[in-house]
């Protein structure tokens, strides 16, 4: 037998072995309906579990949906949603997903879903996945396997990707994109190198990948909160001589001050003072205690808001905690019985604090990928990173300075975008040999874009996959 003919049959006897093992540690059911959902879904829609890490003890959950336009020919997107530690579902039913609840009537004990006009699905298939364990409906067979980090999780994310594609052949020639929002800047260049050394190392399966894409990403932590300051003077919410004398007196540094710097120290007073009642997600929202995001989002003091009537739009994240804790939902996502004791948009004790390198289950070992996107640079890669404007917990403007600091050559200058005749945002468009990187902020929007802006970040998405202009 000659030598191309063994190794190709190798191969094959390679790839039959992964292909066994992972039907013998995958499940997933396609489901048709879910309580809350009047009717049959107009689209397909499949959950799973598949096992990671050592001897499987990890058991990631995911939702499935596929393509409503072309699902042979339309890109593969995995969408990892921030946290670390929110569901897969909270980006599913508050962003890009299908579904969305109807609001002005879920005062039921199972709130109403309804379909989302805009939705991603619309052209992409999309895994909404939940990561690391003890994320939404993903467990750990074990205490210590509950335990995980940034790079662990990466690694577990791409063996998740190994084998879901390896269960379904179909999608191994889709165009691949990683993708996903707020602490996923600092998720998705992890997993996007874990599938760049996968391809290299001629790992089976060889992924598609194509490209990433990030929205309102955390990249840098210090930068990006450090960074709040000099945003807020841009919005308007300090006058300019404020913002000169902090920026004078605390050296441009505005976290972790020496208690000796009387100056600066009085001028972060007055900063506070300015800003302690501006809501981070969207600086227009009006003021209100946190229920959601306080869990979420870390404050300038280190500890969450007091407790009281939520904001309006914290009321509408109760509804999928509602929901997703009724017997009957798990049953019909096919939710394995006795996994977990409460399901959670997102888990506390997961969540990031700046503060602290780790959590009791989480340990934060990386804190900028800004050189991970440097690398991505000598790639055939395409990347599109956007930006609600008018967030305060990842400010476009801090995007914008890491991004200017790949030192990318301009293909296309800054210009509006623009959705039924009207200004969506602005874009510039980057290049380096075969990388290219469009950037836009998508106007009106804040943490996350899609949440506020689902028109126009739909057909932002609708035309970058298409490989068009915004």
């Amino acid at each position: 037998m000659s030598q191309p003919h063994l190794r190709q049959l190798l191969l094959s006897f390679n790839l039959m072995l992964l292909l066994t093992a992972a039907f013998f540690t995958t499940t997933h059911s396609v489901i048709q309906n879910l309580p809350g959902f009047n009717g049959t879904f107009p689209f397909k829609l499949q959950t799973g579990y598949i096992g990671v890490g050592e001897s499987e003890q990890v058991q990631l959950f995911y939702y499935f949906i596929e393509s409503e336009r072309s699902p042979a020919n339309d890109p593969l997107l995995l969408w990892l949603t921030g946290g670390p530690g929110c569901s897969g579902f909270s980006g599913l039913v508050y962003e890009i997903g299908p579904l969305v609840f109807d609001y002005d009537n879920s005062d039921g004990i199972i709130p109403t879903l309804v379909l989302n006009p805009y939705s991603w699905t619309k052209v992409a298939n999309i895994i909404f996945i939940d990561q690391p364990a003890g994320t939404g409906f993903s467990y750990a067979t074990t205490a210590e396997a509950y335990k995980s980090s940034n790079t662990l999780s990466a690694i577990h994310t791409y063996q998740f990707l190994q084998k879901w594609l390896l269960n379904h052949p179909k999608f191994l020639n889709n165009p691949l994109y990683i993708a996903g929002d707020s602490y996923s800047g600092i998720t998705v260049p992890l997993v996007v190198n874990q599938v760049y050394g996968g391809i290299e190392a001629g790992r089976n399966p060889v992924l598609n990948l194509k490209g990433y894409i990030l929205g309102n990403p955390l990249t840098q932590t210090y930068a990006n909160y450090n960074g709040r300051v000099a945003y807020a003077h841009r919005m308007g919410l300090l006058s300019d001589e404020l913002y000169q004398s902090a920026k004078e007196n605390c050296y441009g540094y505005y976290l972790s001050v020496d208690p000796s710097n009387g100056a600066c120290k009085d001028d972060l007073e007055r900063v506070t003072q300015c800003l302690e009642k501006i809501r981070k997600p969207h600086i227009l929202e009006p003021w209100c205690d946190n229920m959601w995001t306080a869990l979420l989002l870390p404050s300038d003091e280190g500890h969450c808001a007091p407790q009281s009537e939520p904001c309006y739009r914290d009321k509408y994240a109760l509804y999928s905690e509602k929901w997703a804790n009724v017997k009957l939902v798990q049953e019909a996502l096919q939710v394995a019985e006795g996994t977990i004791t409460e399901w959670a948009r997102c888990n506390a004790t997961l969540t990031y604090d700046l503060d602290y390198n780790q959590t009791e289950a989480f340990t934060y070992d990386v804190k900028s990928t800004v050189d991970d996107h440097k690398s991505f640079t000598y790639k055939d890669c395409r990347a599109l990173v956007y930006s609600g404007d008018h967030d305060m917990v990842v400010p476009h403007t801090v995007t914008e300075e890491w991004i200017k600091s790949l030192k990318l050559q301009v293909k296309n200058g800054w210009r509006p975008w623009f959705v039924d005749g009207q200004v969506a945002g602005y874009t510039t468009e980057y290049f380096h040999g075969r990388y290219e990187l469009t950037y836009a902020t998508v106007k009106g929007a804040g943490h996350t874009a899609p949440e506020y802006k689902p028109e126009e970040c739909f057909h932002m998405i609708q035309r970058w996959l298409g490989h068009g202009p915004l």
